[in-house]
């Protein structure tokens, strides 16, 4: 990667056939087609891309790609182009369109494995990934018929590699189980464990900024730095997967993979290059190091939440347990709040307070970093309890920028201070193409980047560090009401009240 984050020229992806197992699954449609079409646009998928989707449903070649052009034409066009209209460039979608093809089959069949081989054989390249845009409980059952059909075989000319989205499993036990069948029949190198939130631009921006800007390492670290909040907030609800998300809940569907990303992100040390090696390896130290809560630490460090009927924007909701395919008397969160300690030199002390829900009161997701308070004894005779933390905030979205808070004096005869921002948002600066955050993912994924991708041991990490909160769950299934169009129950804010903190207010 080089100072800007992207690959040194850009150079286009090389020949490679796309398997997109669960074809016809809202992943393809919201997000990979509308991605690999962006990537086209930009000129970084070189003419020997063919895309396969593989599943169960019976349709023809020609069939299957007229349904993903209406995929971008409809689902996904205002996030291409503007309006479903000229969502697509004609000679732009003919050109991708010349590779796509279809293989119907069942995951479990072994027959399915043979069509995919002989698609490789009629592809004229070696080089194929194969992306599991499937549920979880696929996984290891398609990756282990890969490896029985020799699929996984690389050689000099040619490279196999599997794209794996979240969950990595659903606790410790199940992420270990699912590595250890990984490993059984390819390498580590060939392993692209998808985390959306690493291609968003103002994501991989923290380590350019970190890193590259000596002012921000002199006041990094708990000497200068009072705590870290990391909210990732939602005003969607559960919506149409009600089912998926009461078997997994809040916790495990942002805290060990999104939220830790940020985590690791902002606590990392410097790594020694920007390969990924390095900057894997030092991520999942900073994960490791988080420190192992007791059951009743955990459970004294968290807050469980779950919404009841409100409103967002004036308009009626239901509650959580009002929405299709959700048991009437549900336990599962759609709130967390925890506090974490990294227990290392840099991080020792200062807490990290985490919180993610769905239908909060705005969409929101921000990483602050609020610094210690200066000494007030020159300032006595100004009312200085009012004044706010001054922090840095990072927008990851919407409004993607950083934003320094400092302090001034307000104009006039007295020494009156007020709280004002400097900083800049992404949309002022750089012209951002349209993008659903998979380009930068999918091609590095092509070009063999494993950057932003997560290793074994990172989300076994994670995992460790999130188990102890399952297990004080289980032993007191006490959860909080919120109402919808609300950040959470009282009690989140009181977890950081106790320390004498409070939630950056968002939006």
């Amino acid at each position: 990667m080089t100072a800007n984050g992207k690959k040194p020229k850009a150079e286009p992806a090389p020949p490679t056939t796309l398997f997109l197992f669960g074809a016809h699954g809202d992943l393809v449609k919201r997000l990979l087609m509308p991605a690999l079409y962006n990537l086209s646009r930009d000129g970084l998928l070189g003419d020997g891309l063919r895309i396969v989707g593989v599943d169960h449903n019976a349709i023809s070649d020609v069939d299957f790609a007229k349904k993903l052009e209406d995929f971008i034409r409809t689902e996904a066009a205002s996030k291409i182009k503007g309006n479903a209209e000229n969502a697509l460039d004609p000679q732009l979608w003919e050109q991708l369109a010349k590779g796509i093809s279809y293989v119907q089959g069942d995951f479990l069949d072994d027959t399915t494995y043979a069509d995919i081989a002989r698609k490789i054989a009629e592809s004229g390249t070696g080089n194929a990934v194969f992306y599991l845009a499937t549920a979880p409980r696929f996984f290891g059952e398609v990756v282990q018929r890969l490896g029985r059909a020799n699929l996984l075989e690389e050689s000099p000319e040619a490279f196999r590699r599997v794209v794996i989205e979240k969950p990595f499993g659903s606790d410790l036990a199940t992420a270990e189980a699912l590595n250890a069948c990984l490993l059984k029949v390819m390498t580590e190198k060939q392993i692209y464990r998808i985390d959306h939130y690493l291609g968003k631009e103002t994501v991989q921006n923290i380590l350019i900024s970190r890193f590259s800007n000596v002012l921000f390492e002199a006041f990094w670290n708990n000497h200068y730095i009072d705590h870290v909040q990391i909210t990732a907030a939602e005003t969607v609800g559960v919506e149409t997967r009600g089912s998926f998300f009461e078997t997994t809940g809040t916790l495990r569907d942002m805290v060990p993979n999104h939220l830790f990303q940020l985590l690791a992100m902002i606590a990392m040390e410097p790594p020694a290059a920007f390969g990924a090696d390095a900057v894997r390896g030092e991520k999942a130290k900073v994960i490791g190091a988080i420190r192992p809560w007791s059951v009743e630490d955990a459970r004294a460090n968290s807050v469980r939440g779950q919404y009841t009927a409100g409103e967002i924007a004036g308009k009626a909701l239901p509650g959580y347990r009002e929405e299709a395919y959700v048991a009437p008397d549900s336990s599962t969160e759609t709130f967390v709040a925890l506090k974490v300690m990294i227990d290392n030199w840099r991080w020792v002390g200062v807490p990290f307070y985490l919180r993610t829900g769905k239908r909060m009161s705005v969409r929101d997701t921000e990483i602050v970093i609020c610094f210690k308070p200066a000494p007030y004894a020159q300032f006595r005779d100004t009312e200085v309890d009012e004044l706010k933390p001054t922090y840095l905030k990072i927008q990851i979205q919407p409004n993607e920028g950083m934003w320094f808070d400092l302090l001034a004096k307000k104009p006039g005869p007295t020494l009156d201070m007020a709280n004002i921002e400097l900083g800049f948002a992404y949309k002022d600066f750089f012209e951002m193409q349209p993008s659903t955050g998979y380009e930068a993912l999918i091609y590095d994924c092509l070009t063999g980047d494993q950057t932003l991708f997560q290793r074994a041991d990172n989300i076994e990490n994670g995992w460790r560090a999130v188990q102890p909160f399952l297990d004080a769950w289980k032993e007191d299934d006490g959860i909080q009401a919120y109402k919808a169009g609300e950040d959470g129950p009282a009690a989140a804010d009181a977890l950081l009240a106790r320390d004498g903190h409070a939630w950056h207010r968002l939006g």
